[in-house]
């Protein structure tokens, strides 16, 4: 299967041929993946994307393999059978969540500014908010753990 990252802002869409699939299912796609461009607050990490729920979420670590947090996308999917791949559309709304527990949502503005320049359907923004507001209440529950609780097998 191949995974392409599409972007509203900026407008991308992108293979991402590095990425390793450690496991797949109908609900959800592990994946092990070094950043495209070398940074210095993190080189890899783990992602698990929920097909069914709408998001992703990523371990970011640093080169010395410690946590620097959780990152999780709002996103769509979009599964072409034909050619096996899977288009991740982000949603633009964001969660990080550092180590400390410390929660901060993030883009809301680049959401509203999709919206303002048409770069995507209202219907889309009401998406993206139902599954931010789905995703808030697995964290305030204090129910995250379940969710990545997937990447921890393969995380040495």
């Amino acid at each position: 299967m191949q995974i392409y990252r599409k972007r509203l802002i900026p407008d991308e869409c992108i293979l991402l041929k590095d990425d390793e699939i450690l496991e797949i299912d109908e609900d959800y796609i592990i994946t092990k993946w070094k950043t495209l461009k070398p940074r210095r607050d993190f080189s890899h990490g783990y992602s698990c994307y929920f097909l069914k729920l709408g998001f992703k979420i990523s371990k970011f670590f640093r080169e010395d393999n410690s946590l620097l947090y959780w990152y999780c996308d709002i996103v769509d999917y979009s599964l072409d059978e034909k050619t096996d791949t899977l288009t991740v559309t982000d949603l633009l709304a964001d969660i990080v969540i550092y180590p400390d527990g410390y929660a901060k949502v993030l883009d809301l503005d680049e959401l509203a500014l999709a919206l303002e320049k048409s770069l995507c359907a209202p219907s889309t923004v009401t998406l993206a908010l139902k599954r931010l507001n789905t995703l808030l209440n697995i964290i305030y529950d204090d129910k995250l753990d379940a969710l990545s609780g997937k990447l921890d097998k393969w995380i040495n």
